[in-house]
């Protein structure tokens, strides 16, 4: 009788692996190392607006193939599109991030944790615990309505601007232009730095 060791070696079942998986399996690796760049807007106007930014982030870098390499500083600004002091402000930061899944997939993501915060969308600019918005994904300019990229509106919000700008002085909005000069554009009006807050990049 052949003798089986603990390990299994002698185990006739194990086979060994083909050369063509070895190469698919080095493929993978070679494409995990060479990650996208993301750029994704976080907004809250309900609730502990700070911990929910954090916790948003937190999630963000508990996904499966993505690291979030930078996040900027906290601004509060107004709520867009509605009367003045009809809600609370809202705390906004940009995160860069890089990642292996495709754009699709991100927005899956970033839906999925705005539900985890019990986000309701039962009216267009309305409040919300959390907002997770892709506004740019490598150079990628698509106007599939699924999900628009870059963000049709980010190149006339500061409260996007000017924490991407911050992050990145020499960022670009692809198909549109450099983000300085976006910023310069809209004005800061509105747009007011928290240098009394700060999130954390997820160690």
């Amino acid at each position: 009788m052949t003798a089986f060791s603990a390990e299994g070696q002698s185990d006739p079942t194990v086979q060994p692996v083909p050369a063509s998986v070895v190469e698919q399996v080095d493929a993978a690796d070679i494409t995990l190392s060479n990650p996208k760049r993301a750029v994704i807007s976080l907004g809250s106007n309900l609730g502990n607006r700070l911990e929910t930014l954090q916790g948003a982030i937190d999630a963000l870098e508990d996904t499966p193939g993505l690291r979030v390499k930078a996040v900027s500083p906290v601004y509060e600004t107004e709520p867009w599109g509605v009367a003045p002091g009809s809600q609370p402000s809202y705390f906004n930061a940009l995160i860069v991030v890089k990642t292996t899944l495709p754009p699709s997939s991100l927005l899956e993501r970033g839906q999925a944790i705005e539900e985890a915060f019990d986000r309701v969308r039962e009216e267009r600019w309305g409040p919300r615990t959390i907002d997770v918005d892709i506004v740019a994904y490598a150079d990628v300019v698509s106007d599939d309505p699924a999900l628009t990229l870059p963000h049709p509106r980010a190149h006339e919000r500061a409260f996007v601007l000017a924490p991407w700008h911050d992050i990145d002085p020499e960022a670009q909005l692809p198909g549109v232009g450099p983000v300085a000069e976006l910023l310069a554009g809209t004005g800061r009006e509105g747009v007011l730095p928290r240098a009394d807050l700060e999130l954390r990049l997820p160690e």
